[in-house]
């Protein structure tokens, strides 16, 4: 495992290739704003199961390209590196897990489908976990962050929603397949994440070889609370 600050400081993709960017549950393209990340192919996730959502990826993606994705997406993207390894240059995951869920994941989930049923916005559920998803404490976020990760939630709408929230019931453990991934893997960590805390990353780059841990001063939504210093990693990352 490499250090972060071994990473090179060119912003080209390697050989013309494109980069693929993955948002995580109730998360749209929004996301990557103000990462300086623009030209990106940045499909949504809106497929009942993990093997449904990386075969549709396969099915429409470019033949070869770099992949990014945070939380949902990171565990969409870990999937499709052991699914199609000859697709993907490089792969960065972002504030994500690698574990198989949790008894008390699962009914979560359950809980906010049947709410979703009855009523209850994706907008109105973001609300719920804002301050998880921005790693505050005691505090609130800042009025236009927490309106543009409500947006995001709004945007998603019900049924994209349900349908990721199927998804994540279907996720089995990664970690110990991570140890033949020879894919060249950067993992960006927020120091206050508290919905995939550091120990999941480095559990991730302690299992994967070719891979390069960064810590960031942030919570789970990086790239939206340090969009330049996540834009600057992935970008330096994909010219090392």
């Amino acid at each position: 495992m490499q250090s972060a600050t071994n990473l090179g400081s060119s912003t080209a993709l390697e050989g013309g290739v494109p980069l693929v960017l993955l948002p995580g549950m109730n998360c749209t393209a929004d996301l990557w704003s103000g990462c300086g990340l623009e030209g990106s192919i940045m499909p949504s996730l809106d497929e009942p199961t993990i093997d449904g959502q990386v075969q549709a990826l396969l099915d429409t993606l470019p033949p070869r390209f770099a992949l990014g994705g945070l939380s949902l997406g990171g565990i969409v993207g870990m999937a499709l590196c052991r699914r199609a390894p000859e697709r993907v240059t490089r792969l960065c995951l972002i504030s994500t897990n690698a574990k198989a869920p949790t008894e008390m994941q699962r009914k979560g989930w359950r809980i906010w489908r049947d709410r979703l049923a009855s009523g209850a916005t994706p907008a109105d559920l973001q609300h719920e976990i804002l301050d998880a998803l921005l790693g505050y404490s005691g505090r609130p976020p800042a009025a236009q962050l927490a309106q543009r990760v409500l947006r995001m939630g709004s945007d998603t709408g019900e049924e994209r929603l349900d349908a990721q929230l199927r998804m994540q019931a279907s996720r089995v453990d990664q970690l110990s397949s991570l140890r033949d991934l020879k894919t060249p893997l950067l993992v960006i960590s927020g120091t206050a994440d508290t919905i995939c805390p550091p120990q999941y990353h480095r559990e991730i780059t302690a299992a994967v070889p070719m891979s390069c841990l960064a810590a960031v001063k942030t919570g789970h939504l990086a790239p939206m609370q340090r969009s330049e210093e996540v834009g600057w990693l992935v970008k330096s990352w994909l010219g090392s």
